[in-house]
């Protein structure tokens, strides 16, 4: 029975789990991604597991979760609760997870043991995995796939660069007043035939267009109902900045003339970075070892 409820709901739960959705317009996940880095930040520091899925649950209540690449932070509050024998929201927040999942799709053994104890088998696993991939929107997929293969293509061409990236702001524009942000949950991250579609590379290039200050203020809202990361818009925002020899705003494009930031500068940038809701400099080095740490040592084994 527990089998038959796991696979009957988690496509009900992909359309109420999606964070831009009628109940949740009025949530902002600038505050969600400030508070996910807050909680980590103080779980490094003191370890204090108890406490840390005692406010990964309180989050979670008031913000569906939104799987952030290097902190994972659905995926830990549920392996940490399920290891301190804590309720997560059993079988509900496993569908969820596997959604969350499903973009950066590399499951470590703990992940399928995870769902093995709750009588959920890695066969399953990979057939809501699958099931996942069936629910993006196929139309979006297809387009994207052809813009991504046309984003990097002939890119030491002035021309072709500039009609391409003029193709693929088209294509971002048809498809925000259609259909939304292409987010993951929408286009995943793997397209056609394997190309690779992270929409950073497609918001960077946007800077060299004529639409760049029509999406700096309309990818705003994206990135406040959680649809657009906070990283890739502000990689748009600075790749302007810095071709037009603007000051950075981020500190992700800096020019060699300012590359020396001083204490001012420092505190300019993780104002505007915790504004879009994105970590301080330092704690955005931090988390970056423990992930790429974490990623060497999966790599030995």
């Amino acid at each position: 029975m527990r089998n038959n409820t796991f696979i009957v709901s988690l496509s009900i739960l992909m359309v109420g789990y999606l964070p831009f959705s009628c109940k949740n317009r009025e949530l902002n996940y600038i505050d969600y991604y400030n508070k996910v880095y807050t909680i980590d930040s103080i779980h490094r520091i003191h370890k204090d597991t108890l406490a840390t899925i005692k406010q990964y649950k309180k989050l979670f209540r008031q913000y569906p979760p939104i799987q952030n690449e290097r902190i994972r932070e659905f995926e830990a509050y549920i392996k940490m609760a399920d290891k301190y024998h804590k309720s997560f929201g059993g079988m509900k927040s496993l569908n969820k997870l596997i959604a969350q999942a499903g973009p950066y799709w590399r499951p470590e053994s703990d992940f399928f043991k995870l769902y093995k104890k709750h009588g959920i088998d890695s066969v399953q696993v990979e057939q809501k995995y699958q099931e996942w991939k069936r629910g993006l929107n196929q139309v979006l997929l297809d387009s994207f796939s052809i813009a991504f293969k046309r984003d990097q293509y002939n890119r030491h061409i002035k021309e072709t660069v500039e009609m391409n990236d003029k193709k693929n702001a088209e294509l971002l524009l048809w498809t925000l007043k259609n259909y939304g942000y292409p987010s993951k949950q929408k286009i995943g991250l793997t397209g056609n035939h394997g190309v690779f579609m992270p929409m950073i590379d497609i918001l960077n290039h946007m800077a060299y267009t004529p639409y760049y200050e029509f999406l700096k203020t309309e990818l705003l809202k994206y990135v406040k109902s959680g649809e657009c990361t906070p990283r890739d818009y502000i990689d748009m925002v600075d790749k302007y900045q810095y071709m037009n020899n603007g000051i950075t705003m981020y500190g992700i494009f800096i020019r060699y003339d300012e590359s020396n930031l001083n204490a001012a500068d420092s505190s300019r940038i993780d104002k505007n970075r915790a504004a879009i809701g994105f970590p301080r400099m330092k704690t955005s080095m931090k988390i970056a070892k423990v992930f790429f740490d974490k990623l060497k040592k999966q790599q030995k084994h």
